[in-house]
């Protein structure tokens, strides 16, 4: 009949107040480890999870699309705003920083697309299919 004895473990709990202790661990790892699921997902609102990219001509006539506005927003709609402007003369590069959606520099009409593109979780936008 040895096979249907069971051995006692001494790990397992052996009256109605261990259990609850046990239980009592239980409930104390899991409100620890909410708590820490809380606060992972509170910094990660902060991590850059929206962008988008508009690429544009800014001198009508004569070049191609190769300047372009970068959007990159948090959960909250914070980021920045990088422009870059290619001429044959040279590159020049832009950054401003957003907040809730807005920046307290004045934004190009590419600028303002990129941001909208990333608020609406669009990745990328090329303005020659429009």
């Amino acid at each position: 009949m040895a096979f249907f004895s069971k051995k006692q473990n001494k790990e397992e709990p052996q009256n109605i107040d261990e259990i609850l202790a046990e239980f009592k661990k239980v409930k104390d790892k899991c409100q620890k480890l909410a708590a820490k699921v809380d606060r992972l997902e509170a910094k990660n609102r902060q991590n850059i999870g929206k962008v988008g990219i508009v690429r544009f001509n800014p001198f009508e006539g004569f070049g191609g699309n190769q300047s372009f506005s970068l959007a990159m927003l948090d959960e909250n709609d914070c980021g920045v705003a990088i422009t870059s402007l290619f001429s044959r003369d040279g590159n020049r590069v832009y950054a401003k920083p957003i907040e809730n959606g807005e920046s307290q520099y004045a934004l190009s009409k590419e600028e303002k697309e990129a941001i909208a593109l990333a608020q609406n979780n669009l990745n990328l936008k090329n303005q020659n299919e429009k």
